[in-house]
């Protein structure tokens, strides 16, 4: 448990959250509130998954189940738009005057006598260390996709995150993968004049595209604007070429541009290399799922990495109130009950 800190404390901060989205934000504003001392650390920018999103991505939830610390998040429509998402969230850390440190990764958590020591390391290549009581891990997953693993993977043709098509307009491209990501891209590609094929390892989408997505994309199919290649999966890829085995055998596709929207896996490695155990078939840290406290004291875990692989479970409509969690456990609290989630999801 702690204690409110005191000219004797010997610690930069009370809790050191990793990881500056959505979910870590939360975090660090329900510790202020707290009377705690909190600090952010993030290698890359501010809210910096959403930057990653597709130029013209709305989120599936509205802005009030976005929205950070009871801050209104005023939109121009139904839905929050990328842009409108950044704008918020940088507000967010201005009103409340949040300890963020960008472009400083995170290298090493080292556990300490009476808390942790966070090792760290700025773009410009400082080092840093900063001693915390507690350490939230948040890091999300897009930093870690979910790769093929075949030749010609890492050719520059190759892209694991889509933003638009108007660079493939009038190519040939294959798209790779069976969910909303593949299916977005594949309709945004063709719409654009790229000539596209998609390739997936199942006999159709995934179970989980958005309704008003999936009849766009199969009338497209059906009326042979889009190719598709089913129960197919990608052999190598080659500059201008994809190979793929499927129901008919080995097929050389045409590609001057590869999308593999093949999703993203938890990023687990400072947890794992700190000695928490993560679950080899769900990807889940070990954790107090009340407390969010891994099985090493005073390290928590927070947004989508509480729910390994599956993605699905954690969005920012719940993961906000993460950091209620663990700083009750921090005060020695009972913890908050768990917020309702609704059908929506973030994005």
């Amino acid at each position: 448990m702690i204690t409110r800190p005191d000219d004797s404390d010997r610690h930069d901060v009370d809790l050191l959250i990793v990881g500056a989205g959505p979910c870590g934000l939360a975090a660090a504003i329900s510790a202020q509130r707290a009377g705690l001392r909190a600090r952010v650390l993030d290698s890359g920018a501010i809210a910096s998954t959403i930057t990653q999103y597709p130029y013209y991505v709305k989120f599936f939830s509205t802005a009030e189940k976005l929205a950070l610390g009871g801050m209104p998040f005023l939109v121009s429509d139904d839905k929050p738009t990328r842009r409108e998402g950044l704008t918020y969230y940088r507000a967010v850390v201005r009103h409340f005057g949040l300890d963020v440190r960008q472009y400083e990764r995170v290298q090493r958590l080292e556990q300490g006598e009476r808390g942790w020591i966070v090792h760290s390391e700025s773009m410009e290549g400082r080092l840093h260390r900063t001693a915390a009581r507690a350490v939230c891990v948040a890091t999300g997953y897009f930093g870690s996709p979910n790769y093929l693993r075949v030749p010609g993977e890492s050719l520059p043709q190759v892209a694991h995150v889509y933003r638009e098509g108007h660079g493939a307009y009038d190519q040939d491209v294959v798209v790779v993968g069976g969910g909303n990501s593949a299916a977005e891209a594949t309709l945004d590609l063709w719409r654009t004049g790229a000539r596209v094929t998609l390739v997936h390892f199942g006999p159709t989408f995934d179970k989980k595209i958005k309704p008003w997505v999936l009849p766009d994309v199969e009338n497209r199919m059906k009326e042979g604007a889009i190719a598709a290649r089913w129960n197919s999966r990608v052999a190598s890829i080659e500059p201008g070429v994809v190979t793929i085995n499927g129901p008919m055998g080995a097929e050389r596709l045409p590609a001057r541009f590869v999308y593999v929207m093949t999703g993203f896996a938890p990023n687990t490695t400072l947890l794992a290399e700190a000695g928490v155990p993560i679950d080899p078939a769900t990807g889940i840290p070990e954790h107090d799922p009340a407390t969010l406290e891994t099985t090493l004291p005073g390290l928590f875990i927070a947004g989508v990495v509480v729910a390994g692989y599956d993605a699905n479970k954690i969005f920012i409509e719940n993961g906000r109130f993460h950091g209620d969690q663990i700083v009750a456990r921090l005060l020695g609290q009972a913890a908050p009950a768990a917020p309702r989630l609704s059908a929506e999801l973030d994005t």
